[in-house]
């Protein structure tokens, strides 16, 4: 509820016999976006990535012909534009000098710390969790994740052509798609995955799948092969923001991909009103979530 906090938002901390509160500090989980993007800072207002489509192949040259020459283009450009956000609380001078419980005032800094926090954690899953909706569209006019990207070579993808929920087969369906990708003019990239990233829900599912040593849910003595191989040389990465129970995510080594650039780190600053005595905290932070290459991630919605 916005407003100033005064003697009349908790009444009962004018009064003594309160043995404890609850309801505003809690644990906090780990920061979790870190696992999700590779950090960078920024100077500017905002960060441009460009593709450029380099080459294609060396066509034969008979004795009597020229050489071929091919041409360098300028491909998609993708925007990243800083954001600002900011949240604070006022508390009136009588509230302050009433509260009988110093524990309250001091909790509400730790308070406003932690819903910085929580928006970064949210500003950065949403890339994810819109990653298939046709309402966030990258550069080249598709969603993060769709089976036609265009490119010089035709459409590419790197998202199943028929969704289906994780498993097994579906991840070995993504990484063949990974190890089979090329750069705009077809040839081919040694693209690899990373790591697996899952929402809470398929948290249990992922470990069954990626750590048994046999094949999973199969009668037969054959290998766990994505454990054999160490396919996710970074593991199984939780992230509790994510929104979509069933959706799940391989994100690659591809150069240039997701990152998270920081404009402005965290600031907390306080003060006071000089016509009402009321005393004023607020928390700033400026930064971005973006993409440049598209190859930086795979997945599926789930079935």
């Amino acid at each position: 509820m916005a407003g100033i906090i005064t003697t009349g938002n908790h009444p009962k901390a004018l009064w003594p016999g309160v043995k404890a509160w609850f309801g505003r500090q809690y644990n906090e989980h780990k920061p979790e976006y870190v696992d999700l993007f590779d950090m960078d800072t920024s100077s500017k207002n905002y960060e441009e990535l460009v593709e450029l489509t380099g080459f294609g192949l060396a066509p034969e040259k008979d004795q009597t012909q020229s050489v071929t020459y091919d041409s360098e283009t300028q491909g998609i450009t993708q925007r990243i534009v800083h954001v600002a956000y900011a949240l604070g609380y006022m508390v009136s001078r009588e509230e302050l000098d009433d509260n009988l419980y110093e524990i309250v005032s001091k909790r509400r800094a730790r308070a406003l710390a932690f819903s910085i926090r929580q928006t970064k954690e949210n500003v950065g899953a949403n890339i994810y969790n819109r990653a298939f909706s046709s309402t966030y569209l990258f550069a080249d006019g598709k969603e993060l994740l769709a089976t036609d990207h265009p490119s010089l070579s035709g459409d590419q993808q790197n998202e199943l052509t028929t969704a289906a929920d994780m498993s097994e087969a579906s991840l070995e369906d993504l990484v063949i798609l990974i190890m089979g990708a090329t750069n705009s003019k077809g040839l081919k990239i040694s693209l690899l995955p990373r790591s697996l990233i899952v929402p809470r829900n398929l948290w249990f599912d992922a470990n069954r799948i990626l750590k048994a040593t046999l094949q999973p849910d199969v009668m037969s003595n054959n290998p766990n092969v994505l454990k054999m191989t160490n396919t996710f040389p970074e593991g199984i990465k939780m992230n509790h923001y994510l929104t979509d129970t069933d959706a799940f995510f391989i994100r690659t080594n591809c150069p240039e991909g997701l990152m998270c650039l920081q404009r402005t780190a965290v600031e907390f600053t306080q003060d006071n009103d000089f016509d009402t005595m009321s005393a004023k905290a607020k928390g700033y932070e400026r930064y971005s979530f973006g993409f440049g290459d598209w190859r930086t991630l795979y997945g599926s919605p789930g079935a």
